[in-house]
């Protein structure tokens, strides 16, 4: 038990909404703490995402103190306390997983009670088993976390593989941690990783999808992304990709990706948004784009070329890694610009500028200039395009035809008429 004197959490840098339900909880006779990734972060000076609460109350009874309460989940049940655009994640104190697990050891049901101590024992690491108490204050650590946190080290609670094996999605989950926090591992959690890398593949593909966008859209992308390859963790959840990068071009590393992640980073930072359109597009694009050019020496015209090669793409795709179509979509669309950038004469490029997806593809056309492709001279183009008027890009255009369609002056076949002869 840790006493408010000898920590740095204070309510102020708590939510109101956190706030409202922590003392509603504890009005109504129970027990009610912040647990998790929100204490961790104040306790190291950083503002939290989310705020999540952890009561001995049952589902249910949160149900009833709340009027904006929903629950959800099936493997374990969850209060979600909604207050405006604010949602509150309330769980019911765990226990131990019982009769849950099926053959390989995974938690297949969960919905079992327990005490706090059963409650800290089931976190899946250290620094993330750490409780702020409502009632006075305390921070209460049962698993070392406080040490973990001050020493900058992720450990798993108990025996590493056991825990891997009942959610392999905590091997991602460590990943994202030790990149967004700089920690290092722990040796003992750090060895199975590349042993039960392969069990990925037992987690529905749509679970991981939301796991792939806590892993690069965090701010961290570069650093996770390194992890991931470290750890033998991204072949499992894109393998296409993963074999492209595994092949050298002209000599060289292909960077396009790495250059990607790094422009979503810096776009996070500036609070700027990023899709999950245009990541998937990204971290798919070497294989579509190599699958293009097989395509096309096999004389299937460009445009259609492509179309067949982001089908193949994401067909192969969607077994590991499932993308929804409303994302899909938006991704295919960036794609199919692609070609559209190199065709400068009439009325097409006036038309593309009208795209709704024009931004995004151009943007990725930069991406592709600055992984090396040789587009510097296309980007300048369309940059310059974008910065003028109307009227102005109207006569540019008839400028850049006319300039394209004049005919070189044909040369005379013989002796040249003299004036005299004239």
């Amino acid at each position: 038990m840790i006493p408010r004197s000898e920590h740095v959490i204070s309510r102020a840098n708590i939510s109101e909404p956190a706030l409202n339900v922590l003392y509603r909880l504890k009005k109504a006779g129970f027990s009610a703490y912040l647990v998790g990734g929100c204490v961790r972060d104040l306790l190291l000076g950083h503002e939290p995402k989310d705020f999540d609460v952890t009561t001995d109350a049952r589902p249910e009874q949160i149900r009833d103190l709340f009027r904006s309460c929903r629950l959800v989940g099936r493997r374990f049940r969850l209060a979600h306390v909604r207050f405006g655009r604010d949602i509150i994640e309330v769980a019911t104190f765990r226990g131990p997983p019982g009769k849950g697990l099926s053959e390989n050891g995974r938690i297949v049901s969960d919905n079992v009670y327990g005490t706090l101590e059963q409650d800290a024992w089931r976190r899946d690491f250290s620094v993330n088993a750490l409780y702020y108490n409502i009632r006075d204050f305390s921070v209460v650590d049962y698993t070392g976390g406080m040490k973990d946190l001050k020493a900058g080290r992720l450990r798993l609670i108990g025996d590493p593989v056991t825990r891997y094996r009942e959610d392999p999605v905590r091997m991602l989950r460590a990943v994202r941690f030790a990149a967004k926090l700089g920690f290092t591992f722990h040796p003992e959690s750090e060895k199975p990783i590349w042993e039960l890398a392969p069990s990925l593949q037992e987690i529905p593909s749509a679970r991981l999808f939301e796991e792939v966008l806590k892993l690069f859209l965090g701010g961290c992308a570069v650093q996770t992304f390194e992890l991931l390859r470290h750890f033998h963790l991204f072949q499992w959840l894109f393998p296409q990709t993963e074999a492209c990068l595994a092949e050298e071009e002209k000599g060289f590393p292909r960077i396009f990706l790495v250059q990607a992640l790094s422009n979503t980073d810096v776009r996070i930072e500036e609070g700027k948004p990023v899709t999950p359109a245009f990541l998937f597009a990204a971290l798919l694009w070497e294989p579509t784009r190599k699958l293009t050019e097989r395509y096309q020496q096999e004389g299937i015209p460009g445009a259609q070329a492509m179309r067949n090669a982001a089908e193949v793409v994401l067909a192969n795709q969607a077994v590991h890694v499932a993308l929804p179509r409303r994302f899909s979509l938006p991704m295919r669309e960036i794609w199919y610009l692609q070609p559209r950038f190199a065709y400068r004469r009439g009325k097409r490029p006036l038309r593309l500028l009208q795209h709704p997806r024009f931004r995004a593809a151009y943007d990725f056309l930069l991406l592709r200039a600055q992984s090396g492709e040789e587009l510097a001279e296309l980007c300048q183009w369309w940059t310059k395009i974008q910065e003028m008027g109307e009227k102005e890009r109207l006569r540019y255009v008839k400028i850049v035809t006319k300039s394209r369609h004049r005919r070189k002056p044909r040369k005379r076949v013989g002796k040249s008429a003299t004036p005299t002869e004239a």
